[in-house]
């Protein structure tokens, strides 16, 4: 992929070098209101089926702004037409400038370089900020699961969104 720049922001692909402040932005990020996965227990980022490659970063002003994890929704061979964003985050010091939708630019862009013909994502409802980035950025909603998740003591739903990419 190559490097694409939107005001001060510059994308690239992840290194295994980025690990330590992927994890901090990871762990400054993480809240039972926007993601169901339980906060992780051990400081690493890359493991199966998080890898560099698949790993696209945000720079502003040579430092890791951000992240958006990228790759199919499924092992199946009948879904690799589709990618999907699996994770998205900004560190909160960088929030509100654009940054997010950068990483969802690029992630368009590199799902389009892969073939795929759609980009598939999830978000919960309680995340109102995420839910608006992504409409913005042409993802429509495709099916709600109501009340799919147990956080905090209440039932939150999970929103089905996708982008078409051969249109």
């Amino acid at each position: 992929m190559s490097s694409a720049s939107i005001a001060a922001v510059t994308i690239r692909r992840a290194r295994t070098a980025d690990e330590p402040l992927l994890v901090e932005i990871d762990e400054a990020t993480w809240s039972p209101l926007v993601t169901p996965s339980p906060r992780p227990a051990e400081r690493v980022f890359f493991r199966p089926h998080v890898e560099p490659s698949d790993t696209l970063v945000a720079l502003v002003d040579g430092r890791i702004a951000g992240f958006a994890l990228i790759g199919t929704p499924t092992p199946l061979p009948a879904s690799a037409h589709v990618q999907m964003i699996r994770g998205l985050a900004v560190a909160p010091g960088y929030q509100g400038r654009g940054i997010g939708r950068a990483l969802v630019d690029a992630a368009i862009e590199e799902a389009t370089a892969r073939g795929a013909v759609k980009l598939s994502l999830r978000v919960l409802a309680t995340n109102d900020v995420a839910r608006r980035l992504y409409t913005a950025a042409g993802f429509e909603t495709e099916g709600v699961l109501v009340d799919e998740f147990l956080l905090d003591g209440r039932t939150v739903d999970d929103h089905l969104l996708a982008r078409r990419l051969d249109t």
